[in-house]
């Protein structure tokens, strides 16, 4: 156990909670049996802004302004972020401009403009995204929030510490891995509550930036490409998370589109719960994983955030299930499912 790690986990936690609640941790019948193991999520996408991040906004903001006098603020997304940032400012009255890629999301710039932020569209992606930013709040005099910071951490660390501290007997973790807050995060609650589970990370097959990053031994570039887990498209690797990820991550698992839409279908059907593409990645990566996890094995996963496009929900539905999932079809006539495929063909057309 690591005193000082802890005592700032309780601080951060205190003022999270003057705003927000714990999220629910679950274990859901369907899915154990389905997996064979033990299997408890995480409920990140019941937070008011659909994530978790916006605990590390809450944080960051408060800190910045006890040593800053800042009027406004910046930041790059694919969504999120930009609405933690975009919640946190809102809360201390500060301006928040918020540059996102084209063809971002459509349901999360309409919730960042909700919660009072200017929404810039620019760059074919995140990085592009962020390389705007930068420019634009030196001309404009804003504050740059960065997408990885130790303060950013500290917030949504506070989710691994609600996990472990619910459930102490977890054995194995599966974090999806953006630009590496989150598994940070997980990573800072293991240490302060010097917790022996195993930390595994999940990335899109698409986006293999962490471990070729580490293979090369510095962050490295990876070409242009897509994913329907927006959340984890990040095509450079952040050089302080991969130093951490590096020394505390056992292993990365990347699953593929298939998977993972797989998966968002599976918890829409059987935990009635939204779940957008990188909270459902790491429900595909203990499936793919089944082979490594022992019978006795406590398997946590994190359903990091919900904001998911319609879409893209009606496509998980109507499509047929993944053979990684032949367990836990999806079964388009049940009155549940069919009402819901109803209304968004409703709503598509």
């Amino acid at each position: 156990m690591n005193h000082s790690k802890l005592n700032q986990l309780n601080e951060a936690a205190q003022l999270i909670y003057e705003v927000l609640p714990p999220t629910p941790v679950i274990a859901w019948p369907g899915l154990n049996d389905a997996l064979g193991a033990k299997l408890w999520v995480k409920h990140e996408n019941h937070l008011p802004t659909g994530a978790f991040k916006v605990r590390g906004g809450l944080v960051y903001v408060d800190r910045l302004l006890k040593t800053q006098l800042v009027t406004g603020l910046c930041a790059a997304t694919r969504g999120n972020h930009g609405q933690s940032i975009a919640f946190a400012a809102s809360r201390q009255g500060l301006k928040a401009v918020i540059v996102v890629p084209k063809g971002n999301n459509p349901d999360k710039n309409r919730a960042m403009i909700a919660l009072g932020a200017r929404l810039i569209e620019y760059g074919e992606d995140f990085d592009e995204s962020v390389a705007y930013a930068r420019v634009y709040a030196e001309a404009e005099g804003l504050h740059l929030v960065p997408s990885f910071h130790k303060d950013l951490v500290l917030g949504v660390a506070t989710y691994a510490y609600e996990f472990l501290t619910k459930v102490p007997a977890l054995t194995k973790i599966y974090v999806p891995i953006g630009l590496g807050s989150g598994i940070c995060g997980v990573l800072f609650a293991k240490a302060a509550l010097g917790h022996s589970v195993d930390v595994i990370g999940v990335v899109a097959d698409a986006f293999q930036t962490y471990p070729r990053s580490l293979q090369a031994g510095e962050p490295i570039l990876t070409e242009p490409a897509d994913s329907i887990a927006d959340g984890l498209a990040v095509r450079l690797a952040n050089p302080k998370a991969l130093a951490i990820i590096k020394k505390g991550v056992s292993r990365i698992i990347a699953v593929d589109e298939a998977a993972i839409l797989g998966a968002i279908g599976v918890m829409a059907k059987h935990t009635d719960n939204l779940v957008e593409g990188a909270g459902a990645a790491s429900l595909a990566a203990a499936f793919v994983d089944r082979e490594a996890q022992a019978n006795n094995d406590q398997i946590g996963i994190v359903a990091s955030g919900g904001n998911l496009e319609a879409k893209l929900l009606k496509r998980a539905l109507a499509g047929t299930p993944d053979h990684r999932f032949a367990q836990l079809d999806v079964d388009q006539n049940s009155e549940c499912v069919g009402g819901l495929i109803s209304t968004l063909k409703g709503s598509l057309n």
